[in-house]
């Protein structure tokens, strides 16, 4: 059974700004697309934990901390970042 990844919409926001400002604006959309992918299959093991609930994911170019509800099956996104 898949997960429901669901972003808060600061970092929806800030995506779609990495997005507009993107060189590769592309490539950014496949590392936020592999991205949601991976964790709507199996989001406790992508990337590693980080404080508490809090994980962590580096898909160049981009990063993302997200927190897994294993009961609501939901993945949340909390923020998004470029490092390209």
């Amino acid at each position: 059974m898949k997960y429901t990844v669901v972003w808060k919409p600061e970092a929806e926001r800030r995506l779609t700004e990495l997005w507009m400002a993107a060189s590769d604006p592309e490539g950014l959309a496949d590392a936020a697309n592999l991205i949601e992918r991976e964790l709507a299959v199996n989001p406790a093991a992508v990337g590693e934990q980080r404080i508490g609930s809090i994980r962590i994911v580096f898909v160049p170019p981009l990063g993302v901390h997200f927190r897994v509800n294993s009961e609501d099956r939901q993945v949340l996104v909390l923020a998004v970042w470029s490092f390209e």
